[in-house]
């Protein structure tokens, strides 16, 4: 070999001719770059990278051979050699006992046009008998970019036969979003090229959504290209945990690799925080869904809400909630309200614990609380809500959250007077022997007035009124099923009920009498009940 021509860069017509006896030969060849929990340090998976090694010239750098088989329509088959490469090593491993990953190949649009790549790659993978767990596809954003309608019939082909698809170099196009909307894949490697070298600024802060996007999306997120701690400290304060590049590794010939396969543990690929919905996020945000057409019509006033580090914010309100706050209030000016800042200590506070209590109990939770709205068209007002709220999602220390709300501030007002009007009733019940109660029919909720509680031993509320007056005696059961169609009745709007009742255990005949009140729809809200002493029966 002589001096000239050792280590040195080929030209495209010495790669093109020696292309067949690098195929034939081994000297096209894989060597493998770890992927690591950087919390854990465990190793997660691999990526298979390509090399090229000429017995006269050397190892030729990828960006030096890779163009000229893109060029001379030679990829296809390299990249199925290096998929070749992974089967063969991997069926080595497990018949000799190494501890495998999932190892990812990389796929360019060249595999795709004109060729039957999916096929070509599941036929290898048989042949070596390999599980479909252990095989990655490996996609660039700018691959896609220009071929989408192909790539995405690609990625389900992939999907139907169980192979995880990545994205790989996410961040490095100009179409990172409209890419991440429409292709399908499982795992997405953002570039830390973005930082260009420095970790904040307005590159890092963008960082940090796309992780939090990802997280909503529950996709995994690895972060390839980290050469120093203080890289992979950053990811891992901003919730990307996994990492690939030279601060774990370079890549690895085969011997090396299968040393790092038997020291480190390994731990399988999954979200950074596994995303729990009772909605489905995707179908949730596409405006064409079922799931959307419930939300803006068919269910009440709702919004969706998302919570961190003591903060509430509003991700999203239907034309119904605007309308039950009031205060002709727009959508926009609705999002832009902070939610918690709107609340006084005290509202803050029960809404704060009702967002940990649903938390906790991954349950619905009602609260009321009191909300100042400023409108520029009704100026400012405080408002009583009742919220019914159930949470939905979860990333790390961010939640998400639905809610039902009613503005009840026009019936505490109502139940605020009917209270004052209370006091002087005390006076003059106390001579009639009359007792009161007020009836909540969309809850059952029954309140008694002060002698009810005081004579007959009722306690402040009723749950599930009337069955507990029933299981205690004080209503006798012979009239069980009239006074339960009473209570059916009062739900379907009726206005007036009456009947003489034998009350307590000893039967004494009261005049019982219930009277509904509706809200400005015309829908039975509450029923005023009340009962008193047949006058022959003094």
């Amino acid at each position: 070999m002589s001096d000239t021509n050792a280590e040195r860069k080929m030209t495209e017509r010495e790669v093109i001719a020696f292309f067949d006896e690098a195929v034939n030969y081994g000297y096209i060849y894989n060597v493998y770059q770890p992927k690591v929990n950087h919390v854990t340090g465990r190793m997660i998976g691999a990526e298979a990278l390509m090399r090229l090694k000429h017995p006269l010239y050397g190892l030729q750098m990828p960006a030096d051979f890779i163009p000229f088989f893109e060029k001379n329509d030679l990829v296809f088959s390299a990249d199925l050699v290096v998929c070749e490469n992974v089967c063969k090593f991997l069926r080595k491993c497990i018949d000799e006992g190494v501890p495998v990953v999932p190892i990812s190949v990389n796929m360019s649009r060249y595999d795709v046009y004109n060729h039957d790549y999916v096929e070509q790659v599941e036929a290898i993978r048989k042949e070596y008998d390999i599980p479909v767990k252990y095989i990655h596809i490996e996609i660039t954003e700018t691959s896609a970019i220009g071929g989408m309608e192909l790539m995405t019939d690609v990625l389900a082909k992939f999907h139907e036969l169980g192979y995880k698809v990545e994205m790989d170099d996410f961040g490095s196009g100009y179409s990172s979003l409209n890419i991440l909307k429409d292709l399908n894949v499982d795992v997405i490697k953002l570039d830390l090229n973005f930082l260009s070298g420095d970790i904040g600024g307005r590159g890092g802060a963008i960082l940090s959504s796309i992780v939090q996007m990802t997280k909503w999306l529950n996709t995994p997120v690895v972060a390839e290209g980290v050469e120093t701690r203080e890289q992979a400290e950053y990811m891992k304060s901003i919730g990307c945990n996994y990492i690939q590049g030279y601060y774990y590794s370079k890549p690895l010939d085969e011997p090396d690799f299968i040393s790092k396969l038997n020291v480190l543990d390994h731990e399988p690929l999954s979200s950074d925080s596994e995303l729990t919905y009772t909605i489905k996020s995707g179908r949730f945000w596409d405006p064409k869904s079922m799931e959307t057409l419930l939300f803006n019509n068919m269910v009440g006033p709702a919004a969706i809400i998302t919570y961190k580090d003591g903060k509430a914010e509003f991700v999203r309100v239907n034309e119904k909630y605007i309308k039950e706050i009031g205060m002709n209030l727009t959508a926009k000016e609705m999002l832009d309200i902070d939610l918690l800042d709107s609340l006084d200590q005290d509202s803050k506070a029960i809404f704060k614990d009702a967002l940990d209590l649903a938390i906790r109990t991954e349950d619905e939770v009602t609260c009321e609380y009191r909300r100042d709205i400023c409108s520029k068209i009704c100026g400012e007002e405080k408002v009583l809500i009742r919220s019914y709220i159930r949470m939905i999602g979860q990333a790390d220390d961010r939640y998400l959250f639905y809610g039902m709300v009613r503005n009840i501030t026009a019936d505490r007002r109502r139940y605020e007077a009917l209270e004052e009007s209370e006091k002087k009733f005390r006076i003059a019940s106390e001579q009639n022997n009359t007792y009161a109660w007020e009836y909540e029919i969309s809850t059952h909720r029954m309140r008694p007035c002060f002698r009810c509680m005081r004579d007959l031993g009722l306690p402040e509320l009723i749950e599930n009124y009337p069955q507990p007056v029933f299981d205690s005696g004080l209503f006798p059961m012979d009239y069980y099923d009239l006074y339960m169609d009473w209570m059916k009745q009062l739900e379907d709007g009726v206005g007036e009920l009456e009947a003489i009742i034998p009350l307590t255990s000893d039967r004494i005949p009261f005049h019982v009498r219930y009277t509904t009140e509706y809200d400005e729809n015309g829908r039975p809200l509450k029923a005023y009940g009340s009962a008193t002493l047949v006058e022959n029966n003094r």
